[in-house]
């Protein structure tokens, strides 16, 4: 079908595009304009391979009929109704099938509009619940260095990646990190987890010692995925599990990317083995067809924080397009093909051969480590001497001209391809990604 053609915009001037480099990008546009399946399209039809589910989010492929019907029949049904101090069913319904995938115990879910508003919300419910049961000095927040949860001011400050916040100032007060879990001189080239690094949860006590009863909540992303793919190493998640309780602080989970279905479960959690309180989520959610993001937790926080009010308002908090019927209706439309086509199932079908798929890489030039977990997978090459992420940047280029759309986060590519990826479609990202590197190599 990439005989269609769309006709380019005149005019690139007005949008100032996110996270990009608007000046080379307005010289030299690189433009989608469709997309069908694993495929996008350019405006002139040229056919892009999608290496990365979009951005991480959509899961169950492009133009999804299911969904886009849903869509349209509710926007004739009910465009909008606002969700302070009324309601609408289909939100109502919406929340109730994501509890159904969520780890048994995390029930109650608050809608958001996405994964940077989903990780703010965890983190004010966080302090809510430490408030509304005697613990008002739980104040301090701990995220990890190169964490990433999204670019509100609370994602941003506990997260950890500098250059999103260099520009922005000191950030929320009362917040410390954990150290990263990157350990290239004992990890390199692991196989899904990595053996070493369970101790660097230990850097928990020692923040502890520092802070004493005042830390309300820890953050991580369970597999780090914008900073470049950083899986956990073997028993650090259950450790820092063992820890927070210890403590009584509470673990959040940002499942933004590795919800629904990404490495083989519908979250992350179940295929590592470890429940947070609370979890985070967006992209997968509705198959990234219109924005949404919720935020599930443990009954009992939530029934501390309602229970904590006498009467009115319990939580002051949440957005306009909390549970938008649109949104919501794009969320049932996606469990359904998340479910009935068993998504995570067919990731673990295909881990396999993605994982030696991503690991034959090991021999091209400048590949200095890879990292793969379900259907994700980072390659780390050797930054140019003296100008850091060129060198991906050249094969993001390299690989979107030669039909295969990737992603790039400093000197690592990122793949996360829709999970109805087939072997086919592997070993044409592989083969195509390997030539770039080999063509960039110089």
């Amino acid at each position: 079908m990439n005989e269609l053609s769309i006709p380019r915009p005149n005019n690139l001037d007005a949008f100032w595009m996110p996270y990009s480099d608007n000046k080379y990008f307005k010289d030299t546009p690189r433009l989608l304009a469709r997309a069908e399946g694993m495929l996008y399209f350019t405006p002139e039809g040229r056919e892009i391979l999608d290496g990365t589910a979009g951005l991480w989010c959509c899961n169950a492929g492009h133009g999804r009929r299911e969904i886009t019907e849903a869509i349209q029949k509710q926007a004739a049904i009910l465009d909008f109704a606002p969700t302070f101090q009324l309601g609408h069913p289909i939100a109502f319904e919406a929340a109730a099938r994501v509890a159904e995938l969520t780890p048994e115990g995390l029930d109650r879910v608050f809608f958001t509009n996405s994964g940077s508003e989903s990780a703010d919300t965890a983190l004010k419910i966080a302090l809510a619940y430490q408030r509304a049961r005697g613990q008002a000095q739980r104040v301090r927040l701990v995220g990890r260095e190169r964490g990433y949860h999204g670019v509100g001011f609370g994602g941003m400050s506990v997260g950890g990646i500098g250059p999103n916040r260099k520009q922005f100032g000191a950030m929320l007060p009362y917040v410390d990190h954990l150290p990263h879990t990157h350990l290239p001189e004992q990890n390199a080239f692991s196989k899904g987890l990595p053996a070493h690094g369970a101790h660097l949860a230990d850097e928990l006590e020692r923040l502890v010692t520092l802070h004493g009863d005042t830390i309300a909540a820890v953050m991580v992303e369970p597999l780090a995925g914008s900073t470049g793919v950083l899986v956990p190493p073997v028993g650090y998640l259950k450790r820092l599990r063992e820890l927070c309780d210890k403590h009584g602080i509470l673990l959040i989970f940002d499942e933004v990317i590795t919800g629904f279905g990404r490495i083989g479960t519908h979250f992350g959690s179940e295929r590592l083995g470890v429940t947070p309180d609370i979890m985070t989520m967006a992209k997968g959610l509705t198959n990234a067809a219109v924005p949404m993001g919720a935020v599930a937790v443990k009954n009992d926080i939530y029934e501390t924080i309602i229970g904590g009010t006498a009467a009115g308002i319990e939580f002051f908090h949440g957005y306009t397009y909390s549970g938008h019927p649109l949104a919501a209706a794009a969320a049932l439309a996606a469990i359904d093909i998340h479910v009935r086509d068993d998504l995570p199932g067919r990731v673990r079908a295909i881990e396999d051969y993605w994982q030696e798929a991503a690991h034959s890489m090991r021999s091209a030039p400048n590949v200095i480590d890879i990292r793969n977990h379900g259907l994700i997978a980072g390659i780390e090459l050797a930054p140019l001497p003296g100008k850091p992420t060129e060198r991906a940047n050249r094969v993001f280029r390299r690989c979107f001209d030669d039909g295969l759309l990737v992603r790039v986060t400093g000197d690592i590519v990122a793949l996360s391809p829709p999970l109805i990826i087939e072997k086919s479609h592997v070993d044409r990202i592989f083969t195509t990604l390997a030539d770039a590197i080999h063509k960039e190599a110089a």
